[in-house]
């Protein structure tokens, strides 16, 4: 546990509790600071800098020290962005001017209690604010993370909904038809989707498991890939035609529902 300095009396208490957090989270990481240098990119004079209170760190540098630390970013970047409007006001400098004391009158006790009483009220004022805006700018944070992750997770819900297309990073599969009948209609052990549409450029199971049952009905698709390319296309066309169904290429719910009721031709 490195030994700390103490810090400039001049710093402002926002930005001094931004470098205590910031002294904290090094130590709980146990790197040096040539150490910290390579971890996050930044060198490790200007680690010296930041951690001493000389300058104010970035806002990357503090992301990076976060996950150095093993901190959550989003709270330790209101710190950042508080303590960031302070630096920019400038340092608070405090002066012990010696007091004239033949120029200065003595105050009596009665005439000092009502400045006294003032003053305090007023700091105290002061400090109510500020953790009101500390708490406000915190609670902030922390409904922006769950609106970012209830973002995430609506679209990943709606991928999965949705059937994928053909991308350049498609890696070719072979599936494997494993055929069996239930109440009178056919899987492959893919799927058991009877609504979903599959059109030209998709791909997936549900590709794969039509694939299968176009095979079984006689309307060879070509491999069982889970693409849906040219010869699976015309073998759709080709089952649609033969069963009396609308022929346009594309896998809806009657040519599913053909799809698991037919019989070898």
């Amino acid at each position: 546990m490195p030994r700390w300095k103490e810090l400039p009396a001049e710093l402002h208490p926002h930005v001094r509790q931004l470098i205590v957090r910031l002294r904290k989270l090094k130590d709980r990481s146990q790197l040096s600071t040539r150490q910290l240098a390579v971890e996050t990119g930044y060198s490790a004079k200007s680690w010296q800098r930041y951690l001493n209170g000389r300058s104010l760190p970035p806002r990357e540098a503090v992301e990076a020290m976060a996950r150095v630390g093993g901190d959550d970013p989003p709270r330790l970047l209101v710190l950042y962005e508080i303590a960031a409007e302070r630096w920019a006001d400038g340092r608070v400098v405090t002066t012990d001017a010696p007091e004239n004391l033949s120029a200065t009158p003595a105050r009596t006790p009665t005439e000092q209690q009502p400045y006294g009483r003032h003053l305090r009220a007023a700091v105290t004022a002061g400090a109510v604010v500020s953790v009101l805006s500390i708490s406000a700018a915190l609670l902030l944070a922390v409904r922006l993370t769950e609106a970012r992750a209830q973002l995430a997770q609506d679209r990943s819900d709606a991928v999965a909904t949705a059937p994928a297309t053909v991308s350049e990073s498609l890696v070719p599969i072979i599936y494997t038809c494993r055929l069996e009948q239930r109440d009178g209609h056919w899987y492959a052990g893919l799927t058991r989707t009877t609504d979903l549409l599959l059109s030209n450029t998709h791909v997936g199971l549900e590709v794969a498991e039509a694939q299968c049952l176009l095979r079984r009905a006689g309307t060879a698709p070509g491999d069982i890939d889970g693409v849906f390319g040219p010869k699976t296309r015309r073998a759709v066309e080709l089952m649609q035609k033969r069963n009396g169904l609308v022929v346009n290429g594309v896998i809806d719910p009657p040519t599913w529902q053909a799809l698991r009721e037919a019989d070898p031709k």
